[in-house]
């Protein structure tokens, strides 16, 4: 609640902070790897869809 004394919430004890670090960050890694394919994505389709059609330069 917004009005709570700060004492009363629940510090994390060191057994369950071990636990979510020893996890591992697998949700960053799976967003950076969407960003990463929308990226290539992206790149792929403007390569595909603007440089290919106009052909060789002169």
């Amino acid at each position: 609640m917004l009005n709570s004394d700060p004492s009363e919430r629940d510090a994390p004890d060191d057994q369950s902070v071990g636990r979510i670090v020893a996890a591992g960050p697998h949700g960053a890694l799976i967003v950076a790897g969407i960003a990463t394919a929308i990226v290539v994505a992206l790149w792929l389709a403007f390569y595909l869809f603007v440089f290919l059609p106009r052909g060789a330069l002169q």
